[in-house]
């Protein structure tokens, strides 16, 4: 269903009615959309690339609204296509819409139903995603959207599964991608879909891209969240979690802290970062193990125990899993890319055996409390697990029945 090393599944055929065709891609444009997104699904289906393989769709560039349409640095675009164009399309992209918070016009959203009704196929690039859940096309499905928009997307749309894990989504006739450079990915991997691997590779070729890309969107997550995320009280239930993750507890001992029930904690949290509790906790572990196997000289064992891990299996299972590489491994590549000279911080020893800067540092005087709410509040970001080996049941609980124990 996802990106790269996950293959799509199947989508059942859907026979085009009407005048729409294959070969023909709409690309639906509205005011204020950011011109380099909007320019992506033009560049990659509008320019024809025969000479080098590639094989050439036929492009619509359609306005979703009353134009001219402006767009980045005042610009002003004029599309020589309206809504009716779109009739005629077998695939209908969505590059980006103007602003999360305002409804899309309804007429783009009727046309983008009647299109899928007819079995066109859908996608929306970046927020874009926006466009498609207003019509109704993602409920029930699993999507995404750039890391920073996921957890309003989540929140807006409940019914939409949202995962900010990847860089795109197929779910066969609605596809959705991350920010601008996902997009990409998900025209190569359509025109991978539609024409095969060699043709995907000539194409990445002339656009000189990655064919694929591994991983997902957890390289580029930043901890800010919208500020109605971090006003919420949960935040002060992952302050305490992120100050005991070297201790083993769960998310029934997270759900206990907050006064909740597990199943109320668990879709309390995933209204408010799109993610479930289990995998946020492993991922903020990993995370921590990330940062000791840079800054520090502890064995991947020590590591294991000063994150919370019940064993070193399970942290190298987990990290493997979320980056593609073992600890050991990991610690190597970054240790290669180090400047020289640039040695491991000397940890000391603080509470509960947990590593510590050294207690002459200024710049690691005591956090008031408010502070580390505040950043607790950022910690509350989307889970960010890869797709390496990334399997449905990623929206499972991930745990075994009956199994309470830590991660």
């Amino acid at each position: 269903m996802s990106h790269d090393s996950t293959a799509a599944p199947e989508a059942a055929a859907r026979k085009l009615s009407g005048r729409r065709r294959k070969e023909i891609v709409a690309v639906l444009l509205f005011s204020g959309g950011p011109i380099f997104e909007s320019s992506i699904p033009l560049s990659v289906f509008g320019i024809d690339r025969q000479d080098a393989g590639v094989p050439r769709y036929r492009l619509l560039v359609c306005a979703g609204e009353e134009g001219p349409l402006r767009t980045t640095g005042g610009l002003e675009l004029t599309a020589p296509n309206g809504l009716e164009a779109i009739s005629r399309a077998g695939t209908v992209v969505v590059p980006a819409w103007r602003s999360i918070t305002s409804p899309p016009p309804e007429e783009a959203l009727d046309a983008l139903r009647r299109a899928h009704e007819e079995g066109a196929r859908i996608v929306g690039l970046c927020t874009g995603a926006f466009v498609l859940a207003a019509a109704g096309l993602l409920d029930g499905r699993p999507a995404t959207t750039h890391w920073m928009y996921a957890p309003t997307l989540a929140k807006r749309y409940p019914s939409v599964h949202v995962d900010p894990r990847e860089l795109f989504v197929d779910d066969g006739d609605v596809l959705t991608s991350a920010g601008t450079a996902a997009g990409i990915d998900l025209c190569l991997h359509i025109v991978r879909t539609d024409h095969g691997n060699e043709a995907a590779g000539a194409l990445a070729r002339r656009l000189v891209v990655p064919p694929r890309r591994s991983g997902g969107q957890e390289r580029y997550l930043d901890r800010s969240l919208p500020e109605e995320i971090g006003a919420d009280p949960l935040a002060e239930v992952v302050a305490w979690a992120l100050e005991h993750l070297h201790e083993q507890f769960d998310v029934e001992t997270l759900a206990a802290r907050a006064y909740m029930s597990r199943r109320t904690f668990d879709r309390r949290f995933r209204s408010l970062t799109g993610s479930a509790p289990l995998q946020w906790l492993i991922t903020q572990r990993v995370l921590q193990a990330q940062r000791l196997l840079e800054t520090s000289d502890y064995s991947v064992d020590e590591v294991a125990g000063r994150c919370g891990f019940r064993s070193p299996v399970a942290l190298r299972g987990h990290f493997r899993r979320q980056l593609g590489s073992s600890p050991a491994a990991y610690r190597a590549a970054y240790r290669a890319r180090r400047p020289q000279g640039d040695k491991p911080v000397d940890h000391h020893d603080g509470p509960h055996g947990v590593p510590g800067p050294s207690p002459m540092s200024p710049e690691h005087a005591p956090v008031p409390l408010q502070a580390r709410r505040t950043a607790a509040a950022s910690a509350l970001a989307p889970a960010s697990m890869s797709t390496e080996g990334a399997k449905p049941e990623l929206y499972a609980t991930g745990r075994l029945p009956g199994q309470r124990s830590a991660p």
